[in-house]
């Protein structure tokens, strides 16, 4: 994997990891309730599934690249139609208001299950990896330390990204999030998705 490649990679997936959504929502919710500190607790179970995500669809992939051009092919366009349609979500979408409160301090094990649980549920996660990730790989190079570096890749960016909701939870605990500064956010973030769709849909095998 060259450096653009890797870069076109990290971009892609530190987008799609910061656009808010159902887990953002959560670390945020803990941040605001139970601390910064307390909510790594959630962030590694997020971390947890989709390490699980990452693997389920890079098992067999490389092999499936490898045997049909045809088949990287199919799965570059249905990454690109995704990414495209992501993008465009975001941007029309109309997010109201975050509202967070304060409360009694959860149970570490409480912590980490609700984000293992509200991201291993959204099957968004293994549809991103299964459409994106094939094509990022060099199928003349091995493949195993290019899956490795992705993989760590995204953990570290899940963690990093996680980490400033919940920072950003904890600062405004009580005050919630004006619904124009989420608007704002997610017509940048679709704007940047639509913006690797195209950059993706020229990469060749």
């Amino acid at each position: 994997m060259d450096v653009s490649t890797f870069a076109l990679f990290a971009l892609t997936t530190l987008v799609v990891v910061a656009t808010p959504g159902p887990a953002a929502i959560t670390i945020t919710a803990q941040g605001a309730s139970d601390g910064f500190l307390r909510a790594q607790y959630g962030i590694i179970g997020i971390a947890s599934a989709n390490a699980i995500y990452f693997v389920l669809s890079a098992t067999g992939i490389a092999a499936l690249i490898i045997a049909s051009n045809l088949l990287f092919s199919v799965i570059k366009w249905v990454g690109v139609a995704y990414l495209a349609y992501i993008g465009i979500t975001a941007i029309l979408s109309k997010t109201g208001g975050l509202t967070v409160e304060p409360g009694p301090p959860a149970q570490s094990k409480a912590l980490y299950t609700k984000g293992f649980i509200v991201e291993f549920a959204n099957p968004k996660a293994l549809l991103y990896f299964a459409a994106i990730l094939p094509q990022f790989l060099n199928v003349s190079a091995p493949i195993g330390p290019q899956i490795l570096t992705m993989g760590v890749t995204t953990l570290i960016l899940d963690i990093t990204i996680y980490s400033v909701y919940a920072g950003l939870g904890q600062t405004i605990a009580r005050s919630g999030v004006k619904p124009w500064v989420l608007r704002g956010f997610n017509g940048i973030a679709g704007g940047a998705l639509l913006f690797a769709a195209f950059k993706m849909a020229r990469v060749t095998n």
